[in-house]
Protein backbone atom coordinates (compact mmCIF):
# COMPACT_ATOMS: atom_id res chain seq x y z
CA UNK A 1 0.00 0.00 0.00
CA UNK A 2 1.25 2.89 -0.83
CA UNK A 3 1.59 5.83 1.73
CA UNK A 4 -0.44 9.32 0.93
CA UNK A 5 1.10 12.67 0.43
CA UNK A 6 0.30 14.82 3.31
CA UNK A 7 -1.91 17.57 2.54
CA UNK A 8 -1.63 21.35 4.21
CA UNK A 9 -3.98 22.10 6.55
CA UNK A 10 -6.78 24.00 5.81
CA UNK A 11 -7.16 22.78 2.11
CA UNK A 12 -4.46 24.75 0.83
CA UNK A 13 -2.15 23.95 -1.62
CA UNK A 14 1.75 24.07 -1.00
CA UNK A 15 3.46 26.12 -3.46
CA UNK A 16 4.27 25.05 -6.90
CA UNK A 17 8.01 23.98 -7.13
CA UNK A 18 7.90 24.68 -10.97
CA UNK A 19 6.24 28.03 -10.75
CA UNK A 20 8.00 30.97 -11.19
CA UNK A 21 9.15 33.20 -7.90
CA UNK A 22 6.82 36.71 -7.26
CA UNK A 23 8.42 39.57 -8.08
CA UNK A 24 10.19 41.32 -5.09
CA UNK A 25 8.38 44.15 -3.63
CA UNK A 26 9.89 47.15 -3.09
CA UNK A 27 11.44 48.50 0.27
CA UNK A 28 9.77 51.54 1.44
CA UNK A 29 12.61 53.59 0.20
CA UNK A 30 11.94 52.60 -3.48
CA UNK A 31 15.11 49.98 -3.23
CA UNK A 32 14.61 46.46 -4.47
CA UNK A 33 15.94 43.75 -2.85
CA UNK A 34 19.18 41.59 -5.12
CA UNK A 35 18.68 37.98 -3.82
CA UNK A 36 19.28 38.34 -0.15
CA UNK A 37 22.10 40.78 -0.33
CA UNK A 38 22.94 43.18 2.14
CA UNK A 39 23.29 45.30 -1.49
CA UNK A 40 20.41 46.76 -3.03
CA UNK A 41 19.55 48.94 -6.41
CA UNK A 42 17.15 51.65 -6.66
CA UNK A 43 14.60 50.77 -8.80
CA UNK A 44 15.24 54.42 -10.69
CA UNK A 45 19.06 53.64 -11.45
CA UNK A 46 17.51 50.08 -12.42
CA UNK A 47 15.37 51.69 -15.24
CA UNK A 48 18.25 54.42 -16.05
CA UNK A 49 20.20 51.70 -17.04
CA UNK A 50 18.55 49.73 -19.02
CA UNK A 51 17.41 52.68 -21.03
CA UNK A 52 20.96 53.86 -21.12
CA UNK A 53 22.19 50.42 -22.13
CA UNK A 54 19.08 50.42 -24.84
CA UNK A 55 20.36 53.59 -26.33
CA UNK A 56 23.50 52.84 -26.59
CA UNK A 57 23.36 49.83 -28.40
CA UNK A 58 20.65 51.76 -31.25
CA UNK A 59 23.45 54.22 -31.51
CA UNK A 60 25.93 52.17 -32.10
CA UNK A 61 23.83 50.18 -34.92
CA UNK A 62 23.48 53.55 -36.69
CA UNK A 63 26.95 54.41 -35.75
CA UNK A 64 27.42 51.34 -38.05
CA UNK A 65 24.94 52.15 -40.73
CA UNK A 66 26.21 55.42 -41.45
CA UNK A 67 30.08 53.87 -41.85
CA UNK A 68 29.12 51.34 -44.21
CA UNK A 69 27.18 54.14 -45.95
CA UNK A 70 29.74 56.34 -46.10
CA UNK A 71 32.06 53.69 -47.07
CA UNK A 72 29.65 52.20 -49.66
CA UNK A 73 28.72 55.80 -50.99
CA UNK A 74 29.66 55.35 -54.22
CA UNK A 75 27.56 52.93 -55.47
CA UNK A 76 24.77 53.15 -52.85
CA UNK A 77 24.28 57.25 -53.70
CA UNK A 78 23.44 55.68 -57.79
CA UNK A 79 21.09 53.15 -56.18
CA UNK A 80 19.09 55.70 -54.16
CA UNK A 81 19.18 57.84 -56.82
CA UNK A 82 17.83 54.74 -59.56
CA UNK A 83 15.22 53.97 -56.88
CA UNK A 84 14.14 57.44 -56.72
CA UNK A 85 13.71 57.50 -60.61
CA UNK A 86 12.17 54.61 -61.01
CA UNK A 87 9.18 55.91 -58.63
CA UNK A 88 8.87 58.34 -61.16
CA UNK A 89 9.13 56.33 -64.74
CA UNK A 90 8.27 53.18 -63.36
CA UNK A 91 4.21 54.08 -63.48
CA UNK A 92 4.76 55.75 -66.92
CA UNK A 93 6.18 52.09 -68.21
CA UNK A 94 3.53 49.59 -67.13
CA UNK A 95 0.61 51.78 -67.65
CA UNK A 96 2.26 52.16 -71.42
CA UNK A 97 2.55 47.95 -71.66
CA UNK A 98 -1.05 47.68 -69.83
CA UNK A 99 -2.60 50.06 -72.42
CA UNK A 100 -1.01 48.79 -75.54
CA UNK A 101 -1.02 45.33 -75.38
CA UNK A 102 0.74 44.12 -78.06
CA UNK A 103 4.05 46.71 -76.89
CA UNK A 104 6.33 44.27 -74.60
CA UNK A 105 7.38 45.54 -71.36
CA UNK A 106 10.73 45.85 -72.51
CA UNK A 107 10.14 48.14 -75.24
CA UNK A 108 7.84 50.17 -72.59
CA UNK A 109 11.17 50.26 -70.12
CA UNK A 110 13.24 51.61 -73.28
CA UNK A 111 10.58 54.25 -74.13
CA UNK A 112 10.84 56.03 -70.42
CA UNK A 113 14.24 55.90 -70.33
CA UNK A 114 15.26 57.15 -73.60
CA UNK A 115 12.35 60.07 -73.10
CA UNK A 116 13.36 60.83 -69.41
CA UNK A 117 17.26 61.58 -70.88
CA UNK A 118 16.22 63.09 -73.25
CA UNK A 119 13.88 65.62 -70.95
CA UNK A 120 17.05 65.84 -68.93
CA UNK A 121 19.36 66.24 -71.77
CA UNK A 122 17.63 69.32 -73.26
CA UNK A 123 16.81 71.20 -69.90
CA UNK A 124 20.56 70.69 -69.20
CA UNK A 125 21.43 72.17 -72.78
CA UNK A 126 19.07 75.06 -72.71
CA UNK A 127 20.33 76.23 -69.41
CA UNK A 128 24.25 76.13 -70.30
CA UNK A 129 23.18 77.90 -73.46
CA UNK A 130 21.09 80.49 -71.73
CA UNK A 131 23.93 80.61 -69.49
CA UNK A 132 26.24 81.34 -71.92
CA UNK A 133 24.34 83.76 -73.42
CA UNK A 134 23.81 85.91 -70.35
CA UNK A 135 27.15 85.57 -69.42
CA UNK A 136 28.75 88.53 -71.64
CA UNK A 137 26.17 91.05 -70.37
CA UNK A 138 26.68 90.02 -67.02
CA UNK A 139 30.87 90.61 -67.19
CA UNK A 140 29.77 94.00 -68.26
CA UNK A 141 27.35 94.60 -65.45
CA UNK A 142 30.10 93.59 -63.21
CA UNK A 143 32.64 95.51 -64.70
CA UNK A 144 30.53 98.43 -64.08
CA UNK A 145 30.02 98.01 -60.40
CA UNK A 146 33.30 97.13 -59.77
CA UNK A 147 34.16 100.71 -61.55
CA UNK A 148 31.71 101.82 -58.82
CA UNK A 149 33.33 100.32 -56.04
CA UNK A 150 36.34 101.52 -56.96
CA UNK A 151 35.04 105.32 -56.72
CA UNK A 152 33.40 104.94 -53.81
CA UNK A 153 36.32 103.39 -52.05
CA UNK A 154 38.32 106.44 -53.14
CA UNK A 155 35.83 109.65 -53.04
CA UNK A 156 33.67 107.42 -50.04
CA UNK A 157 34.15 107.27 -46.04
CA UNK A 158 37.04 104.88 -46.41
CA UNK A 159 39.16 107.74 -48.68
CA UNK A 160 41.71 105.67 -49.91
CA UNK A 161 43.89 107.73 -52.54
CA UNK A 162 44.83 105.92 -55.91
CA UNK A 163 48.43 104.52 -54.16
CA UNK A 164 46.93 102.90 -51.59
CA UNK A 165 44.17 101.36 -53.77
CA UNK A 166 47.05 100.36 -56.30
CA UNK A 167 48.87 98.58 -53.32
CA UNK A 168 45.65 96.28 -51.88
CA UNK A 169 45.15 95.40 -55.81
CA UNK A 170 48.45 94.02 -56.29
CA UNK A 171 48.71 92.59 -52.88
CA UNK A 172 45.18 90.81 -54.21
CA UNK A 173 47.14 89.77 -57.57
CA UNK A 174 50.40 88.55 -55.86
CA UNK A 175 47.78 86.00 -53.43
CA UNK A 176 46.19 85.25 -56.33
CA UNK A 177 49.34 83.85 -58.31
CA UNK A 178 50.68 82.25 -55.24
CA UNK A 179 47.67 80.25 -55.08
CA UNK A 180 48.12 78.79 -58.76
CA UNK A 181 49.32 75.28 -57.23
CA UNK A 182 46.33 74.77 -55.36
CA UNK A 183 44.27 75.99 -58.45
CA UNK A 184 45.82 73.41 -60.85
CA UNK A 185 45.51 70.66 -58.08
CA UNK A 186 42.12 71.67 -57.76
CA UNK A 187 41.76 71.32 -61.46
CA UNK A 188 43.12 67.80 -61.20
CA UNK A 189 40.87 66.79 -58.79
CA UNK A 190 37.49 68.44 -60.63
CA UNK A 191 38.87 66.31 -63.25
CA UNK A 192 38.67 62.87 -61.34
CA UNK A 193 35.39 63.94 -59.88
CA UNK A 194 33.79 64.27 -63.02
CA UNK A 195 35.38 60.81 -64.02
CA UNK A 196 34.00 59.69 -60.71
CA UNK A 197 30.29 61.08 -61.14
CA UNK A 198 30.36 59.52 -64.80
CA UNK A 199 30.84 56.38 -63.61
CA UNK A 200 28.04 56.80 -61.00
CA UNK A 201 26.05 57.85 -63.77
CA UNK A 202 26.25 54.83 -65.77
CA UNK A 203 26.06 52.60 -62.37
CA UNK A 204 22.07 54.53 -61.80
CA UNK A 205 21.11 54.41 -65.46
CA UNK A 206 21.78 50.58 -65.55
CA UNK A 207 20.21 50.24 -62.12
CA UNK A 208 17.33 52.28 -63.11
CA UNK A 209 16.68 49.77 -66.27
CA UNK A 210 16.52 46.49 -64.17
CA UNK A 211 14.47 48.50 -61.92
CA UNK A 212 12.07 49.77 -64.29
CA UNK A 213 12.19 46.17 -66.08
CA UNK A 214 12.56 43.90 -63.17
CA UNK A 215 11.29 45.35 -60.22
CA UNK A 216 8.55 43.28 -58.86
CA UNK A 217 10.54 40.34 -59.61
CA UNK A 218 13.66 42.18 -57.41
CA UNK A 219 11.06 42.90 -54.90
CA UNK A 220 9.75 39.35 -54.69
CA UNK A 221 13.69 38.34 -54.33
CA UNK A 222 14.02 40.94 -51.15
CA UNK A 223 11.07 39.77 -49.24
CA UNK A 224 12.49 35.81 -49.31
CA UNK A 225 14.45 37.05 -46.42
CA UNK A 226 11.60 37.90 -44.32
CA UNK A 227 9.85 35.36 -42.10
CA UNK A 228 6.52 33.50 -43.63
CA UNK A 229 4.05 35.31 -40.74
CA UNK A 230 5.19 38.62 -41.52
CA UNK A 231 5.88 38.30 -44.69
CA UNK A 232 2.50 39.44 -45.86
CA UNK A 233 2.67 42.92 -43.73
CA UNK A 234 6.38 43.65 -44.60
CA UNK A 235 5.33 42.93 -48.41
CA UNK A 236 2.25 45.26 -47.98
CA UNK A 237 4.46 48.07 -45.49
CA UNK A 238 6.96 48.16 -49.05
CA UNK A 239 4.17 48.35 -51.62
CA UNK A 240 2.81 51.39 -49.65
CA UNK A 241 6.38 53.20 -48.83
CA UNK A 242 7.31 52.97 -52.42
CA UNK A 243 3.55 54.44 -53.53
CA UNK A 244 4.46 57.51 -51.25
CA UNK A 245 7.79 58.00 -52.76
CA UNK A 246 5.93 57.85 -56.50
CA UNK A 247 3.60 60.52 -54.76
CA UNK A 248 6.42 62.24 -53.54
CA UNK A 249 8.32 62.35 -56.37
CA UNK A 250 5.58 63.38 -58.42
CA UNK A 251 4.34 66.35 -56.50
CA UNK A 252 7.88 67.89 -55.72
CA UNK A 253 8.76 67.86 -59.68
CA UNK A 254 5.30 69.90 -60.05
CA UNK A 255 5.80 72.13 -57.57
CA UNK A 256 9.37 72.65 -58.53
CA UNK A 257 8.43 73.35 -62.11
CA UNK A 258 5.61 75.85 -60.96
CA UNK A 259 8.54 77.70 -58.47
CA UNK A 260 11.24 78.11 -61.47
CA UNK A 261 8.34 79.45 -64.11
CA UNK A 262 7.09 81.81 -62.20
CA UNK A 263 10.66 83.01 -60.37
CA UNK A 264 12.17 83.39 -63.63
CA UNK A 265 9.56 84.95 -65.45
CA UNK A 266 9.99 87.44 -62.39
CA UNK A 267 13.36 87.84 -62.87
CA UNK A 268 12.68 88.45 -66.55
CA UNK A 269 10.73 91.29 -65.58
CA UNK A 270 12.62 92.74 -63.54
CA UNK A 271 15.45 92.60 -65.79
CA UNK A 272 18.30 90.54 -64.23
CA UNK A 273 20.83 88.58 -66.53
CA UNK A 274 20.86 85.18 -66.16
CA UNK A 275 17.10 84.73 -65.65
CA UNK A 276 16.85 80.83 -67.10
CA UNK A 277 20.02 79.52 -65.21
CA UNK A 278 18.69 81.19 -62.05
CA UNK A 279 14.85 79.74 -62.71
CA UNK A 280 16.68 76.67 -62.88
CA UNK A 281 18.75 76.25 -59.81
CA UNK A 282 15.06 77.54 -58.30
CA UNK A 283 13.62 74.33 -59.84
CA UNK A 284 16.91 71.88 -58.47
CA UNK A 285 16.55 73.99 -55.11
CA UNK A 286 13.11 73.12 -54.17
CA UNK A 287 14.09 69.19 -54.24
CA UNK A 288 15.69 70.45 -50.96
CA UNK A 289 12.63 71.40 -48.93
CA UNK A 290 13.84 74.87 -46.79
CA UNK A 291 17.18 74.95 -47.46
CA UNK A 292 17.84 74.87 -50.83
CA UNK A 293 15.17 77.40 -51.60
CA UNK A 294 17.15 79.69 -49.30
CA UNK A 295 20.68 79.05 -50.90
CA UNK A 296 18.79 79.85 -54.51
CA UNK A 297 17.41 82.84 -53.45
CA UNK A 298 20.42 84.34 -52.46
CA UNK A 299 22.41 83.22 -55.39
CA UNK A 300 19.76 85.30 -57.29
CA UNK A 301 19.98 88.15 -54.85
CA UNK A 302 23.36 88.22 -54.94
CA UNK A 303 23.68 88.69 -59.31
CA UNK A 304 20.37 91.28 -59.15
CA UNK A 305 22.47 93.50 -56.89
CA UNK A 306 26.20 93.16 -58.95
CA UNK A 307 23.78 93.76 -62.15
CA UNK A 308 21.34 95.94 -61.08
CA UNK A 309 22.03 97.88 -57.39
CA UNK A 310 20.35 97.87 -54.33
CA UNK A 311 16.51 97.99 -55.67
CA UNK A 312 16.79 95.15 -58.40
CA UNK A 313 18.03 93.15 -55.35
CA UNK A 314 15.42 94.12 -53.12
CA UNK A 315 12.87 93.22 -55.48
CA UNK A 316 14.68 89.42 -56.00
CA UNK A 317 14.11 89.11 -52.40
CA UNK A 318 10.19 90.36 -53.04
CA UNK A 319 9.64 87.68 -55.71
CA UNK A 320 11.48 84.97 -53.97
CA UNK A 321 9.40 85.33 -50.98
CA UNK A 322 5.70 85.88 -52.75
CA UNK A 323 6.99 82.16 -54.36
CA UNK A 324 7.71 80.41 -51.29
CA UNK A 325 4.74 81.77 -49.88
CA UNK A 326 3.05 80.36 -53.11
CA UNK A 327 4.65 76.94 -52.46
CA UNK A 328 4.11 77.01 -48.71
CA UNK A 329 0.34 77.61 -48.61
CA UNK A 330 -1.20 76.82 -51.96
CA UNK A 331 1.43 74.13 -53.86
CA UNK A 332 2.39 71.88 -51.02
CA UNK A 333 -0.73 71.55 -49.08
CA UNK A 334 -2.52 70.95 -52.94
CA UNK A 335 0.49 68.43 -54.13
CA UNK A 336 2.38 67.53 -51.19
CA UNK A 337 -0.32 67.28 -48.87
CA UNK A 338 -1.63 63.77 -49.76
CA UNK A 339 1.78 62.42 -50.50
CA UNK A 340 3.25 62.97 -46.78
CA UNK A 341 2.74 64.28 -43.91
CA UNK A 342 5.65 65.52 -41.79
CA UNK A 343 5.92 67.91 -39.55
CA UNK A 344 8.39 70.74 -40.64
CA UNK A 345 10.63 69.69 -37.38
CA UNK A 346 10.83 66.17 -39.35
CA UNK A 347 11.63 67.96 -42.55
CA UNK A 348 14.72 70.55 -41.26
CA UNK A 349 16.27 67.74 -39.05
CA UNK A 350 17.03 65.16 -41.45
CA UNK A 351 18.07 67.35 -44.19
CA UNK A 352 20.89 69.02 -41.53
CA UNK A 353 21.81 65.52 -40.42
CA UNK A 354 21.99 64.31 -44.07
CA UNK A 355 23.99 67.86 -45.15
CA UNK A 356 26.58 67.20 -42.48
CA UNK A 357 26.86 63.17 -42.94
CA UNK A 358 26.91 63.09 -46.96
CA UNK A 359 26.74 66.61 -48.29
CA UNK A 360 24.17 67.80 -50.72
CA UNK A 361 23.74 64.30 -51.41
CA UNK A 362 22.67 63.53 -48.06
CA UNK A 363 20.57 66.89 -48.09
CA UNK A 364 19.11 66.11 -51.35
CA UNK A 365 17.83 62.33 -50.21
CA UNK A 366 17.06 63.44 -46.73
CA UNK A 367 13.16 63.97 -47.15
CA UNK A 368 12.28 60.68 -49.57
CA UNK A 369 13.98 58.59 -47.32
CA UNK A 370 12.18 59.99 -44.49
CA UNK A 371 9.11 59.56 -46.69
CA UNK A 372 9.51 55.88 -47.18
CA UNK A 373 10.45 54.93 -43.60
CA UNK A 374 7.51 56.94 -42.14
CA UNK A 375 5.11 55.10 -44.28
CA UNK A 376 6.62 51.86 -44.19
CA UNK A 377 7.44 52.01 -40.46
CA UNK A 378 3.35 52.94 -39.64
CA UNK A 379 2.43 50.07 -41.93
CA UNK A 380 4.25 47.82 -39.71
CA UNK A 381 3.81 48.81 -36.38
CA UNK A 382 -0.30 49.60 -37.44
CA UNK A 383 -2.62 46.85 -35.08
CA UNK A 384 -5.48 46.53 -37.54
CA UNK A 385 -5.11 46.94 -40.73
CA UNK A 386 -7.78 46.78 -43.54
CA UNK A 387 -5.86 45.45 -46.27
CA UNK A 388 -4.57 42.05 -45.54
CA UNK A 389 -3.73 40.81 -49.32
CA UNK A 390 -0.73 42.62 -50.55
CA UNK A 391 -2.24 42.39 -53.90
CA UNK A 392 -4.83 44.96 -53.13
CA UNK A 393 -2.05 47.23 -53.16
CA UNK A 394 -0.51 48.86 -56.01
CA UNK A 395 3.00 50.20 -55.28
CA UNK A 396 2.38 52.53 -58.48
CA UNK A 397 -0.12 54.21 -56.95
CA UNK A 398 0.37 56.66 -54.70
CA UNK A 399 -3.10 56.53 -53.21
CA UNK A 400 -1.85 53.40 -51.79
CA UNK A 401 0.19 54.86 -49.33
CA UNK A 402 -2.77 55.87 -47.19
CA UNK A 403 -4.03 53.00 -44.77
CA UNK A 404 -7.93 54.07 -45.64
CA UNK A 405 -7.39 53.12 -49.25
CA UNK A 406 -8.13 49.31 -49.99
CA UNK A 407 -10.67 49.25 -52.47
CA UNK A 408 -9.56 46.41 -55.08
CA UNK A 409 -11.69 47.20 -58.05
CA UNK A 410 -9.64 50.78 -58.38
CA UNK A 411 -6.28 49.53 -56.97
CA UNK A 412 -5.12 46.46 -58.00
CA UNK A 413 -1.45 45.65 -59.25
CA UNK A 414 -1.61 44.30 -62.77
CA UNK A 415 -0.73 41.17 -63.97
CA UNK A 416 2.55 42.44 -65.50
CA UNK A 417 3.99 44.53 -62.31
Amino acid sequence: MTAQRERPAGGTRGPDPGAAAPEQALADDGTRPTGGSRWVIPYGLDVAAGIAWRILLIVAAAAVVIYLADTLAVVLVPVVLAVIAASLLAPEAHLMSSRIRWMPHAIATAIVIVGGLAIVGGVLTGVVYAFISGLPQLTSQVTGGFVEIQNWVRTGPLGLNNQQFTQIGDQFLTSLQESQSTIAASALGAVGTVGELLTEGLLALFTLIFLIHDGPAIWRFLLRGVPGRVRDRADVAGRRAFASLVGYTRAIIVVAFIDAVTAGLGLWLIGVPLAVPLAALIFFGAFIPTLGAVISGVVAALVALVSGGITDALLVVLLLLAVQNLEGYILQPLFLGKSIKLHPLAVVLPISCGLVVAGIPGALLAVPLVTVLDNGLRSLTRESDGVIDPARVNPLDPRSARPEFADPKVNVVPEDA
